[in-house]
């Protein structure tokens, strides 16, 4: 059970039983549990919902863009600083020599290869080519072009000095600018699909099980409270 609406409960339990005894001191520390835990209840509640009339309440939701803006300068700042950008490519470079290869295997080199039909074909030996089929006759050498093309391509973007010249791109005060830019407007886009209800729950979910123990000490303290009043009163 909800650890808010068991400490009510017991609160209640308390109260009733003191009221029935007709015993002032259970029923005490039944009233004061019950306000400490109602009061903290409430609280928790007004955190994440707007109660009319309660001035304050739905605090969350009603801050939903200084929430939004919250997350994008953590993000910003400390994470995604100009300084951690540049160790992190500089130091990936660098060190592991980016694997370009899988990449390069996904590319699509059809198109080059159509390019260098073209070419042949608008070029001194395209009347010769025309005499033994044309353009189709070349079709056959299309898959080993292409399968070389990646080899040789792999091979280049292996070498030490590929490596290099990359790394010297990247360092360009410019480059890790527009790598800073980029990642702030992905994280505009991601914080524009946010609705102050996806805020709201978000946090909630984050925090709540944990606020739930303000009411249950709340009820604690709201007993013993009332018991010390008892003790002094009686």
């Amino acid at each position: 059970m909800n650890k808010s609406v068991l400490t009510n409960l017991i609160a209640i339990v308390v109260l009733a039983l003191g009221w029935g005894l007709h015993n002032d001191l259970i029923m005490m520390v039944g009233l004061f549990a019950l306000s400490g835990a109602l009061t903290n209840w409430l609280a928790v509640h007004m955190l994440f919902e707007k109660v009319p009339g309660l001035v304050g309440s739905g605090v969350i939701p009603a801050r939903f863009e200084e929430f939004k803006a919250a997350i994008k300068t953590l993000m910003m700042e400390q994470f995604f600083t100009q300084e951690n950008i540049d160790r992190f490519v500089s130091g990936g470079a660098a060190k592991s020599h980016m694997q370009l290869g899988p990449v390069i295997e996904k590319v699509d080199f059809s198109p080059s290869f159509d390019k260098l039909i073209e070419v042949i074909m608008n070029s001194s030996f395209g009347g010769m080519l025309g005499m033994m089929g044309g353009a189709e006759a070349l079709t056959p050498l299309k898959e080993p072009f292409i399968a070389g093309m990646k080899t040789s391509i792999i091979e280049i973007s292996e070498k030490d000095s590929f490596n290099q010249l990359l790394q010297e791109e990247i360092d360009q005060p410019e480059v890790m600018a527009d790598i800073r830019a980029k990642v702030a407007e992905i994280i505009d886009a991601r914080l524009e699909e946010l609705t102050p209800q996806l805020v709201k729950e978000m946090v909630q979910q984050m925090i709540k099980q944990h606020l739930g123990w303000l009411v249950v000490w709340g009820g604690v303290f709201g007993g013993l409270i009332g018991l010390l009043s008892a003790l002094i009163v009686l």
